[in-house]
């Protein structure tokens, strides 16, 4: 029997919203044809779920190590508490095929017929594999949103924000920009893999996040501001670098030409973010390089490219992600100016980043590319003579900056004056390091000081695994080179230690 290639894409029918009924039909012969389509799909959502500990290592190696672990540990928390709010009522309020302008309905509440039917997103991805593949981006968000907490903000209340704000914020945003009934979809606002939903919207949450909790104890002391591995927060970059091809290449939601150029758009844009950041680094601050400021400088380009990897040419995405870099390294002196302490610079970086990378999208974006999809998908910038687009993205921007600030800040005032549900941990607690008080465990543990021989616990007389006070009977303590070590340089050690 002849057979035509491609074979025919699968199509919903209303009447079986799962897709079929799998007992009485074999509800993978849709697919037939198609099933390379959606396995790549699921790989690049498996792609993205590595910028989750991504972003946990980075934010732990930029912290100080008494506090490193309160980062590195919500990475995972986030991911599986997001992954239930998604399971739960996520997924249909930011994806469900009816609903009005503002947000989805309940149709797919607790993941109600999502299962093997093609997807509105598109008909060769299986419900269940757009629900996986967007899942993860809720999740980065999320993340993102808590590193506004940065060493004074208690891990369970920002676990509750976290929920609180996917369910308020993400999913009203991502309904707004990518669902087919969305106001800002009908509007002709372009976003191709979260500029606005993912970046912009965390990073007025991460501000807010700072403005509620108010600066660190020790906020100004030149300590406060060095990372504490940076060998950690490059690890953390690399991770993020590699998933974000994932991000963007897996965004055209098939695998397509457009994918190709999203990844190869992708790895371009974060090049020049490094280029940019580190020329600006050294013509401006001492003719010395820095790790820290290149992987600033990756990110930059990585999330300015985010709303426009599939709608630009290579060219351009090579000027979105050093604009963007050389933008945020102009606001350097930021939390100066706001009067903050957002010591992660979220907002900064997402905030900022996203708005650059929004409205450079308004005027980069061409035909060209986006049709490349096979569908295709026609969309102009202002290069192809819409100058109307810029107008677009603007509304865009402030739209969804607006949103997310303002909710951000009523749901925290809102826990903050819970009973029991404090934000911010005390003053002592941030001086000997949320690790200490909230975890049984550090990132470079040495329990050996912690138990004596007789049993006793001498945890509460250490501050990461370094005494507090030498015992009575304890030898003279002595340097590399033997020679006793005085009182003065015992203090500064312990002060070191300390912060």
């Amino acid at each position: 029997m002849a057979t035509s290639f491609p074979p025919p894409q699968p199509t919903f029918n209303p009447a079986h919203p799962a897709g079929g009924n799998p007992q009485t039909v074999d509800v993978n012969a849709q697919y037939y044809g198609w099933e390379w389509e959606y396995v790549f799909q699921v790989i690049m959502g498996c792609f993205v779920f590595l910028i989750i500990p991504g972003i946990g290592l980075l934010y732990g190696g930029m912290a100080r190590r008494k506090s490193a672990l309160a980062m590195i540990f919500q990475s995972l928390l986030v991911m599986a508490v997001v992954t239930f709010q998604w399971t739960f009522w996520g997924f249909t309020l930011a994806f469900s095929r009816t609903g009005g302008p503002f947000i989805g309905d309940m149709s797919n509440f607790g993941m109600i017929n999502t299962l093997a039917a093609p997807s509105w997103g598109s008909t060769v991805l299986p419900d269940i594999v757009f629900a996986f593949y967007e899942l993860m981006f809720a999740a980065c968000a999320t993340m993102i949103v808590v590193g506004g907490s940065f060493e004074r903000g208690r891990v369970l209340p920002s676990i509750i924000f976290g929920f609180c704000w996917v369910t308020v914020c993400y999913c009203p945003i991502a309904y707004w920009t990518w669902n087919a009934n969305g106001w800002l979809y009908i509007f002709g606002a372009l976003d191709f893999a979260g500029g606005g939903p993912v970046h912009i919207s965390s990073g007025a949450a991460a501000l807010a996040y700072a403005l509620v909790l108010g600066k660190r104890s020790r906020y100004g002391e030149k300590h406060v501001y060095k990372p504490h591995n940076v060998t950690i927060v490059f690890l953390g970059t690399t991770l993020i670098w590699f998933g974000w091809f994932g991000f963007n290449g897996g965004s055209a939601l098939n695998a397509s030409v457009r994918g190709m150029v999203a990844i190869w758009n992708t790895n371009l844009a974060a090049s020049m973010g490094v280029i940019g950041w580190t020329m600006f680094h050294y013509a401006f601050r001492g003719r010395k390089f820095t790790v820290i400021g290149a992987c600033e400088g990756a990110i930059a380009g990585l999330v300015g490219i985010t709303p426009a990897a599939g709608y630009v040419t290579v060219w351009y995405a090579a000027a979105i992600g050093f604009i963007t870099a050389i933008v945020i390294c102009l606001f350097e002196k930021l939390n100066e100016w706001l009067r903050i302490d957002d010591g992660l610079e979220v907002f900064k970086l997402h905030g900022i980043g996203g708005m650059v990378g929004a409205f450079l999208t308004g005027i980069f974006a061409t035909a060209q590319i986006s049709a490349l999809d096979g569908i295709p998908t026609i969309v102009h910038g202002a290069v192809d003579g819409n100058g109307i687009q810029i107008a677009r993205q603007l509304a865009e921007i402030a739209a969804i900056f607006s949103w997310s600030f303002v909710m951000s800040v009523i749901m925290l005032m809102i826990l903050k004056f819970i009973p029991g549900m404090h934000l911010r941990v005390s003053d002592d607690v941030e001086e000997i390091g949320l690790d200490l008080d909230q975890f049984d465990d550090e990132v470079v543990g040495e329990w050996g000081n912690y138990d004596t021989e007789d049993g006793h616990d001498r945890r509460g007389s250490t501050i990461h695994g370094v005494p507090v006070a030498a015992p009575a009977s304890a030898h003279v303590e002595t340097g590399s080179d033997m020679t006793p070590v005085n009182e003065e340089d015992r203090e500064h050690k312990l002060a070191k230690a300390e912060h």
